[in-house]
C-alpha cells in the first residue's frame, strides 16, 4: 500500500510538472508572438513615418516646381498679351491702309468718272448760251415756229444737263459714301447699280495707274432683284476689292495666254430664292489650287511683297459674314478665278 500511494504521489508529480512545462512553452510562445507583432508594427510605424516624409518632401518640391511653373506661365501670359496687343495695333493700322489704299484708288477712278458728266454738263451749257442768243434773235423777227424749234432743244438740253448732274451727284455720294465711317446701318440699296458703279470706278482707278491697261467689261444685271437690305459702303468695300484683284490678274504681260488674250473682266447678278447672287468672275491667271483655302486668311496675299496687305479679302470674308451671307472662290490655275457672294433678300 504505501509503495501504491508513492506510485500515485510521483505520477501526479509528474503530471503538474509537464502541465507546467506544457503551459510555460504556451507562454514563451505567446510572448515571442506578441514580441513579432509589436515589432512588425514598430517597423510598419516607422516605413508609414518615412513615406510621410518623403511625400512631404515630395510635396514640397511640387509646390516649389507648381510655383515656378506658374511663375514662367505669368511670364508667358504678360509677354503674349503684349505681343496681342501690339498686334491687334498693328492690324488695325493695316486695315487702315488697306482702306486707304481703296480710297486712293476709288478717288482715282472717280475723277475720270466725275470728268465724263462735267464735260457734258459744261459743252451743253455752252450750247444753251448759243440757243438762248438765236431764240432771242428769231423772236425779235417774229419767227415763232424757229422759236418753238430753239426752245424744245433748250428743254432737251437742258434735260440732259439735268441729268448728268445728278449723274455727277452719285458718283460724289458714292465717294462719300465709302469714306465716311462707317455706322454699320443697313439700308434698302439697288445692289446692281452699286456693282455697276463699283465696277467702273475700280476699272478707271487701275487706268490711272497704268494708262496702257485696258480690259473688257462684261456685265449681266438680273433686273427681278428688288433693293436689298445692305451696308452699301461695306458691300461696295467688298465688290472693290474683288474688282481690283480681277484687274490685277487680268494685268499684261500674261506668258500663259498668249499675244491674242484680250483681259476680260464679267460680273452678274442673280436672284435665286430667297438670295442674291453676285459673281465677278476673271479671264486671268487663276489661283494655284495649294493656297486656294488660304486666301481668307488675314495677312495672306499672293501679290509680289509691297503690292498687298493680305487684307482685303479677309475683311470681305468677314463683312459678308456680317451680312449673314457667304463668299467662295472657284478657280483653274491658268483659266481665271471667280468669287461669288451670296446674300440674303
Amino acid at each position: 500500500m504505501h509503495l501504491l500511494a508513492i506510485d500515485i504521489e510521483y505520477r501526479v508529480i509528474i503530471g503538474i510538472s509537464a502541465m507546467v512545462l506544457l503551459f510555460t512553452s504556451f507562454l514563451i510562445a505567446f510572448i515571442s508572438s506578441q514580441r513579432k507583432k509589436l515589432q512588425y508594427h514598430k517597423n510598419l510605424h516607422a516605413l508609414h513615418e518615412e513615406q510621410q516624409q518623403a511625400l512631404t518632401q515630395q510635396n514640397l518640391l511640387l509646390e516649389k516646381r507648381v510655383e515656378e511653373r506658374t511663375a514662367e506661365l505669368l511670364h508667358q501670359k504678360e509677354a503674349l498679351q503684349k505681343s496681342l496687343t501690339e498686334l491687334k495695333s498693328m492690324q488695325k493700322q493695316l486695315i487702315q491702309s488697306e482702306k486707304m489704299a481703296s480710297l486712293g484708288e476709288l478717288t482715282a477712278g472717280i475723277a475720270h468718272e466725275i470728268q465724263n458728266p462735267l464735260n457734258f454738263v459744261n459743252n451743253f451749257s455752252e450750247l444753251n448760251t448759243e440757243l438762248i442768243g438765236e431764240l432771242e434773235q428769231e423772236a425779235d423777227k417774229g419767227n415763232l415756229d424757229d422759236v418753238k424749234i430753239i426752245a424744245k432743244d433748250l428743254k432737251e438740253n437742258e434735260e440732259k444737263i439735268l441729268h448728268h448732274g445728278k449723274r455727277a451727284d452719285a458718283i460724289v455720294k458714292g465717294m462719300l459714301q465709302h469714306s465716311r465711317v462707317n455706322t454699320g446701318q443697313k439700308e434698302l440699296t439697288d445692289i446692281n447699280k452699286l456693282a455697276d458703279e463699283y465696277l467702273r470706278l475700280s476699272y478707271h482707278g487701275m487706268r490711272a495707274k497704268d494708262k496702257s491697261f485696258n480690259a473688257t467689261l462684261q456685265t449681266d444685271f438680273d433686273e427681278t432683284i428688288k433693293k436689298i437690305n445692305i451696308v452699301p459702303q461695306d458691300i461696295g468695300r467688298v465688290l472693290l476689292n474683288l474688282y481690283n484683284n480681277a484687274f490685277y490678274a487680268v494685268m499684261p504681260p500674261n506668258p500663259l495666254k498668249g499675244e491674242h488674250y484680250e483681259p476680260t473682266v464679267t460680273v452678274c447678278t442673280k436672284k435665286v430664292h430667297d438670295k442674291v447672287l453676285i459673281s465677278v468672275k476673271d479671264n486671268g491667271v487663276g489661283i494655284p489650287q495649294k493656297v486656294v483655302d488660304k486666301i481668307f486668311q488675314p495677312f495672306f496675299t499672293t501679290k509680289p511683297t509691297g503690292q498687298g496687305t493680305g487684307l482685303g479679302l479677309s475683311l470681305s470674308y468677314d463683312i459678308i459674314k456680317a451680312h449673314d451671307g457667304e463668299i467662295k472662290v472657284e478657280t483653274k490655275e491658268g483659266e481665271g478665278a471667280e468669287f461669288i457672294i451670296q446674300l440674303p433678300l
